[in-house]
């Protein structure tokens, strides 16, 4: 039965423009439903320039916090009082918490959203570390690269066809990694020898410009994953299983990006499980 809503209902929301296109509420209305809390998680339509205010009335309306998406992530990292570390290595906060004075919390879960969805579908990484090849250089890929450093990523390859902003995002992130920038032309070499792939542009999502890249230079062992779900197994993706590369889809960072702030908002851990990925497939 799904449980009633009272004047005690903890509430949570999406923060995007647009965001009628985002799937986080049918995700967390799933989780709601099957813990049977007394709560709701609501899409809410925020012009950017509006983002201040609508951020500072989270408390008085008595929301928990809220997940933001695009255009906000970056937004509100000038509005929020408390930014985590991992967001602010990011550059980016995606995931926002009302604390107990009122104060707001910024965290970013796209790290560790990315992450989970990878070593759920079989990468492991080694102690000697892994080489990964990442296209793009936007917001998406810092996400992507702080989660590879972290993993023990010990040779990040941005292949990115604005150079510099490449050669900028590697000069943010610098750590105990070896970078290396290439251009789309070279994206060949950038395969040589990779373990990990991953797309974190738009090109292949449904209305964008397809994604052509051949694989043959990546190694028989070699991992392909995408941020795009939509479609859910995108032509990158499609052309590595017929390579006989292992694949991951873009579905599962979303669902794993999920969990901390729906833990965080209605107090139970949520787990990502086949009936999950189900539900958010299913046609509303």
């Amino acid at each position: 039965m799904i449980p009633a809503l009272t004047g005690e209902a903890r509430l949570a929301g999406v923060m995007g423009w647009p965001v009628k296109h985002s799937k986080s509420p049918r995700l967390h209305g799933f989780w709601l439903h099957q813990h049977g809390i007394d709560g709701a998680y609501l899409p809410l339509a925020v012009d950017p320039a509006k983002l201040n205010a609508a951020l500072r009335a989270l408390p008085v309306l008595g929301f928990r916090g809220v997940n933001l998406t695009i255009p906000h992530k970056e937004l509100a990292m000038g509005i929020l009082d408390h930014i985590d570390p991992l967001a602010r290595r990011v550059g980016a906060a995606n995931t926002v918490i009302v604390q107990s004075d009122g104060s707001l919390l910024g965290k970013n879960t796209d790290v560790y959203g990315f992450a989970q969805n990878i070593l759920a579908g079989g990468f492991a990484p080694t102690a000697s570390g892994f080489t990964a090849t990442v296209l793009g250089a936007g917001g998406a890929a810092r996400a992507v690269i702080v989660a590879l450093q972290d993993m023990g990523a010990v040779d990040i390859r941005l292949v990115n066809r604005d150079q510099e902003r490449a050669k900028k995002l590697c000069a943010d992130l610098s750590g105990d990694n070896v970078f290396s920038v290439f251009s789309w032309d070279q994206s060949a070499r950038a395969l040589e020898g990779a373990d990990l792939l991953i797309n974190a542009t738009s090109l292949g999502m449904a209305g964008q410009p397809a994604l052509s890249l051949d694989l043959a230079p990546l190694p028989a062992g070699a991992m392909v994953t995408d941020i795009v779900y939509v479609p859910l197994e995108t032509e990158l993706l499609k052309t590595a299983k017929a390579r006989g590369l292992k694949t991951v889809d873009g579905l599962g960072m979303l669902l794993h990006q999920a969990v901390p702030g729906f833990a965080a908002w209605f107090g139970q851990m949520p787990e990502v499980t086949p009936a999950l990925r189900a539900h958010l497939l299913e046609v509303p």
